[in-house]
């Protein structure tokens, strides 16, 4: 026993030094980058617009400026995220184009009625093209469920259609990863479809969803929304 004492008396100092040495590697080792588009879904969950405005101004990433402004404008309302928008993109992903067509269908929910008409259009062209690409990108089912869960039924608004995307949107996000989007906003917009739809469905919904404890613009969503 006196043994056993003796020799941790002697490496105790050492075994201080070393855990020490471990806590101050943990401390200098660079955070995760946040110039991706994951971090474009934890600044948009957490309501953080300005880590949104400084990524947008700070990155060369097509995709990731898209994301920002996509994220930005629920967010600010600022009708500068929706200026000087492209109709088209060179050698564009499905998930720009979707997010394209998110950004010109806020524009169209802005806009005067006799321009909703040409804008609805070009958005709906940009989604075509982006669910031509690949009809299983998040992003493209998300704008896709978005695209009918808004538009007026005269135009092809459709909530059962709305649902049938978010539904699929979670079951792909269960097999495939997609930086950018969760699970739970996917089940947030079925959600919020199904509250459109009056249904019972929806309050027991939301309450599993509150019972998560979200981040809290999820949170805002839920309790109050648009």
């Amino acid at each position: 026993m006196e043994h056993v004492v003796a020799t941790f008396t002697v490496y105790a100092p050492f075994m201080t030094l070393l855990t020490l040495s471990l806590v101050l590697m943990i401390g200098l080792m660079p955070a995760p980058p946040m110039d991706t588009a994951e971090a474009t879904r934890q600044y948009y969950a957490d309501g953080n617009i300005d880590a949104l405005q400084r990524l947008l101004h700070s990155t060369s990433d097509r995709t990731i400026k898209l994301l920002c402004r996509y994220r930005l404008y629920p967010l600010t309302q600022d009708d500068a995220y929706l200026e000087d928008l492209p109709t088209e993109l060179d050698n564009p992903t499905a998930r720009e184009l979707a997010l394209l067509s998110g950004l010109w269908g806020y524009r169209v929910r802005e806009a005067p009625v006799w321009k909703t008409p040409s804008l609805g259009r070009r958005s709906i062209q940009l989604l075509d093209q982006a669910r031509a690409l690949d009809p299983d990108e998040p992003f493209v089912l998300l704008i896709e469920g978005q695209s009918f869960l808004f538009r007026p039924a005269l135009f092809g608004g459709d909530l059962q259609q709305a649902l049938r995307s978010f539904r699929t949107l979670q079951r792909v996000l269960d097999d495939r990863d997609a930086e950018g989007l969760s699970r739970l906003e996917a089940t947030l917009w079925e959600w919020y479809t199904l509250e459109k739809m009056d249904t019972e469905a929806a309050e027991h919904l939301r309450e599993r969803l509150l019972a998560q404890n979200p981040p809290v613009m999820y949170r805002q969503f839920l309790m109050d929304p648009p």
